[in-house]
């Protein structure tokens, strides 16, 4: 089985910055494409960015120029650096991977996987 799990959410003033974490674990043979995913009240979940194992990242119009993926593939870890946040940033956001696992008779294909979810509310 495959855990992602979040952390690095929390209460921020407006212009403020905050750092996202996201860690798979489990029985992992391999990770493709990492994201970050956020939902607001009343709205749709919606892609803030992603990355893929080589390192391209892509980036919502929203947050361009504001916030920045990266990822330690050796760590099986994904980060979310958000810089002059605004209350329009407020969320749950989630991590979101494609991850190939061990079974007993070898290796699955990707599969999706979700973390539980980290709240960040920027509000002064």
């Amino acid at each position: 089985q495959v855990q992602l799990v979040e952390s690095g959410g929390g209460l921020v003033q407006p212009g403020g910055s905050l750092r996202l974490s996201c860690a798979a674990s489990g029985s992992i043979f391999s990770i493709g494409t990492m994201g970050w995913y956020r939902q607001a009240p009343e709205k749709q979940r919606e892609l803030v960015a992603s990355i893929i194992s080589g390192g391209t990242t892509n980036y919502a119009d929203s947050v361009k120029g504001r916030f920045t993926i990266s990822r330690d593939n050796a760590k099986n870890t994904a980060y979310l650096q958000m810089n002059s946040l605004k209350p329009e940033d407020t969320a749950v956001y989630y991590c979101n991977a494609d991850i190939a696992i061990y079974y007993r008779d070898g290796v699955s294909s990707l599969r999706n996987y979700w973390g539980q979810g980290t709240q960040v509310t920027v509000s002064s």
